[in-house]
């Protein structure tokens, strides 16, 4: 994949295949340790240690659709690519939390990407469940919670609703910006 954004997708993705009605993203960059870490989280089905081991493995997928699973194995390779590596951790009926780390000044790295708009996508197409983002950029840092949002909104009005999701969208951009002034 060419941005990070796009691997964090595919995990989220995983995440709703799982059940997960709770869904946290974390990005935390730390120029100083010139460290970037990317970690999401679930409350879903979770997994064996078994499914654990082999879900790192490209040719292994829970899907029927297809013989391959290239979502996590990727999301490894391009840490390790940086010096940085990966970590599932899960439980069955607990949930799973994939944790990559990457090293931003190696020559390997790939951008993060428009990790905002893979939010907004996230979140309004999938109104029925809840997402935690949290974006940590050395001492600054933001974050949104859905259940926030369906709290002040009351239950009348979902998040994909147009005014909803252009309130989010530029939430998250204006928040990208405050961080991207301090670097």
């Amino acid at each position: 994949m060419r941005e990070l954004s796009l691997n964090v997708m595919d995990i989220a993705q995983n995440s709703l295949s799982a059940g997960a009605s709770l869904i946290g993203v974390e990005v935390e960059e730390d120029a100083a340790l010139d460290q970037l870490v990317i970690r999401i989280s679930d409350n879903g089905r979770g997994m064996d240690e078994e499914t654990v081991r082999r879900v790192q493995d490209p040719f292994y997928t829970t899907r029927t659709t297809r013989k391959v699973g290239l979502g996590v194995p990727l999301f490894k390779m391009e840490a390790e690519m940086t010096g940085g590596g990966l970590e599932v951790k899960s439980r069955p009926g607990e949930g799973t939390v994939v944790t990559a780390r990457f090293v931003p000044s190696h020559v390997d790295m790939i951008p993060l990407g428009d990790i905002c708009a893979t939010m907004l996508l996230l979140i309004t197409g999938n109104p029925d469940r809840d997402f935690l983002f949290r974006w940590q950029r050395n001492s600054r840092g933001f974050t949104l919670d859905t259940r926030e949002l369906r709290g002040v909104l009351g239950g009348d009005v979902p998040l994909d609703s147009p005014d909803v999701a252009e309130w989010i969208g530029g939430y998250l951009k204006e928040q990208e910006e405050a961080l991207k002034e301090e670097s």
